[in-house]
C-alpha cells in the first residue's frame, strides 16, 4: 500500500498521457524483489517458472494498487485472471511446457473473444477455424482485444464445427508472428489509457491442430479516500463538509457498499482457489463490485464539486477508468 501511494500514484497522470509505464518505476518494482515478469506470471505454477500465487493473494495486491491507479493493475490482473488460467487449466502438458514459461518470463498473452456481433453473447461469434489436413485455417476478426498490440501469444476463440452451433467453439493457441495475423491499430478510449484495446484480423491464419486448447473494489475505495480527505478540509457555511450529517450519511453508505463488494470478491476468490464451483459467487461479485465502483466514482465527482471535474484531482480519472 505504501509503495502504491509513494511511487505509483505520483506517476498516474504521466502514465495515462504517455500510455506506458516508466522504466524507472519498473526498476523500483524490481528492487522490491518482484520483477514485472513475476507480476505477470503470478498465478503460473512453480513447475512452469511462475510464482505459484493464489487468486486471493492476487486480489489483495490488485485492490491496494487500484486504490491509486485502476489502469496500472489491469495488465497483470488480465494476465492472471484470464489468459493464464485458460492455459493452466485447459492446456495439455505439452502446451503448458511450451508457453507458460514464456509468459512467466514476461511475454504477454491476450484472449481473443469479442467480435462486432458477439460481445457478451459469446456463442454468436463468427470467426471460423476450418480443418485442413492436420492444421486449421482461421478467418475472422476480433474487437477490443486487450494488449493485442504488444502480445506474443493469442488465445483465439473460433468455431471449428459451425454445424454444431456454439458446441463447435474452440480455443486455439496462435503465436504472435504467425502469417495472416494483424493488429491494425489501438482504439482511442474515454479512460483506461494505459491499457490498450485493439482489433485483431485473422486472414487465412494456419495453426497446427496440436494448438487447440481442450478486475473494481480498490478503485471505489480510492475515490472514497480522496472524497473523505477533501470533505475533512473543505469548509462551507463555516463548517467542514464532513460535519454536515447528509454528507456523513452518504459516505457511510458508500463505505458499507464497498465493504460488501470487497467481501463478495474475497469469497469468490477463496472458492476458486479451493476449486469449489463458484460461477454464482463470481458473477455476484463482478456485478455488485462494478455497480458500486461506477456509482461511487460518479458520487465522488459530485462530492468534490467543481474540483471533481478537474484533472488536477484524480477522481475524474477513476470515473473514466472504472466505467470501462
Amino acid at each position: 500500500a505504501r509503495f502504491s501511494k509513494e511511487k505509483i500514484a505520483p506517476l498516474s497522470r504521466q502514465m495515462e498521457e504517455n500510455r506506458e509505464v516508466p522504466q524507472d518505476l519498473m526498476n523500483e518494482i524490481a528492487e522490491l524483489g518482484v520483477s514485472i515478469s513475476e507480476w505477470l506470471g503470478y498465478r503460473i505454477p512453480i513447475e512452469y517458472n511462475g510464482v505459484g500465487g493464489d487468486l486471493f493473494s492476487l486480489l489483495l495486491i490488485a485492490e491496494q494498487v487500484s486504490r491509486v491507479d485502476p489502469t496500472f493493475v489491469s495488465i497483470f490482473g488480465y494476465q492472471n485472471t484470464l489468459a493464464i488460467p485458460i492455459l493452466a487449466q485447459y492446456g495439455n502438458e505439452e502446451q503448458k511446457q511450451k508457453y507458460l514459461p514464456k509468459i512467466a518470463a514476461g511475454m504477454l498473452a491476450c484472449v481473443c473473444l469479442s467480435e462486432a456481433e458477439s460481445g457478451s453473447d459469446a456463442f454468436a461469434l463468427q470467426t471460423r477455424a476450418i480443418p485442413d489436413g492436420d492444421d486449421y485455417i482461421i478467418n475472422g476478426s476480433k474487437l477490443w482485444i486487450s494488449y493485442a498490440n504488444c502480445a506474443g501469444l493469442f488465445l483465439v476463440m473460433a468455431n471449428a464445427a459451425p454445424e454444431m452451433g456454439y458446441k463447435g467453439i474452440t480455443c486455439f493457441i496462435v503465436d504472435g508472428d504467425t502469417p495472416g495475423l494483424s493488429v491494425p491499430r489501438k482504439e482511442e478510449k474515454l479512460g483506461m489509457h494505459l491499457a490498450s484495446n485493439c482489433p485483431v484480423i485473422f486472414d487465412n491464419v494456419r495453426v497446427p491442430g496440436s494448438n487447440m486448447v481442450g478486475e473494481a473494489v480498490g478503485g471505489a475505495q480510492g475515490v472514497l479516500d480522496h472524497a473523505i480527505s477533501y470533505a475533512m478540509e473543505r469548509k462551507q457555511f463555516g463548517k467542514r463538509l464532513f460535519d454536515f450529517q447528509a454528507m456523513q450519511h452518504q459516505m457511510a453508505k458508500a463505505s458499507v457498499e464497498i465493504e460488501a463488494a470487497r467481501l463478495l470478491s474475497y469469497n469468490a476468490a477463496r472458492l476458486i482457489d479451493q476449486k469449489i464451483p463458484s460461477i454464482k459467487q463470481a458473477s455476484m461479485a463482478k456485478y455488485y463490485a462494478t455497480e458500486v465502483a461506477s456509482q461511487i466514482c460518479l458520487q465522488g465527482v459530485k462530492w468534490l464539486g467543481a474540483l471533481g471535474y478537474m484533472k488536477s484531482m484524480p477522481v475524474e480519472k477513476y470515473l473514466r477508468d472504472l466505467i470501462a
